[in-house]
């Protein structure tokens, strides 16, 4: 019982539920390890392209964020193991930024996920899983839904294929994200080969899945991050998956785990 991808009081856009509340959550639930994995500063270069410039922990609370969770590491060692982690955003044409900023952080990390949330278009930035409406707005700028999804899955390999140092993350977050808005945003072309280059980019690295529970509960969704059809192709090659509940409050702990395992048991 695991669940490698929870946020924390420290993101912008989250709740304010304490450290506390999710660790006691999660023993209740049974879990023996957990990894609080904040979404990491942005470049201090990029501009955050929501309206609210949330997205992220701000670089100056990084050190009480991990001074923090050293601190319940040790009161809770006895009950659970948490991780200190980092949900790091691949951003294009900011890898040198990000790879500076891994090799500072990174000897106080357990546990870190690399995930793609912008997209670019000429010089335009996007956060693709913002809004719908934030999404019309890429398809615009892109020409059609096809070519948003292509962009996206195509910033994925790059993100895998990337040198950002000894710290990089190993475990790719939520890597169809971009169907976060699916019902209302249908791509008309099937992304199956682009998905299977995807794994077998992670197979031939030896990294990691993030099984995330969150798009279960996303009304134009409806389903995990990735999709079942995708976990079965990452197990004939021996990918290691990590559940995820992508938790923003106490409560998502263990989001979307019953949907998950009706749907595997029909694979």
């Amino acid at each position: 019982m695991r669940d490698g991808h929870v946020h924390t009081p420290f993101c912008p856009h989250g709740s304010t539920d304490s450290f506390e509340q999710y660790i006691e959550r999660a023993i209740h639930l049974g879990y023996k390890e957990i990894s609080f994995t904040e979404h990491a500063p942005l470049p201090l270069t990029f501009s955050d392209p929501t309206p609210h410039q949330d997205s992220a922990m701000k670089l100056e609370h990084m050190d009480k964020y991990i001074s923090t969770l050293r601190e319940l590491k040790k009161q809770y060692k006895a009950d659970i193991t948490i991780h200190i982690g980092l949900e790091v955003d691949f951003i294009v044409g900011y890898e040198e930024e990000t790879a500076r900023f891994l090799e500072e952080v990174g000897p106080e990390l357990d546990d870190s996920i690399l995930s793609v949330h912008f997209l670019s278009c000429g010089k335009q930035f996007f956060c693709l899983d913002y809004s719908p409406n934030m999404f019309a707005a890429m398809v615009d700028a892109f020409g059609s839904i096809t070519k948003v999804y292509e962009a996206y899955y195509e910033t994925v390999l790059q993100s895998i294929r990337a040198d950002l140092g000894r710290y990089k993350p190993k475990r790719i977050g939520h890597m169809t994200l971009v169907r976060k808005f699916q019902k209302q945003f249908p791509c008309a072309k099937e992304m199956t080969n682009h998905i299977l280059h995807i794994l077998d980019e992670i197979e031939k690295r030896g990294y990691e899945l993030d099984y995330n529970g969150a798009g279960v509960h996303k009304p134009l969704c409806l389903q995990p991050y990735p999709p079942d059809w995708v976990i079965y192709e990452a197990m004939k090659r021996n990918i290691r998956i990590v559940y995820g509940s992508d938790a923003h409050c106490a409560n998502d702990l263990h989001q979307g785990i019953e949907a998950m395992v009706k749907e595997a048991l029909f694979i």
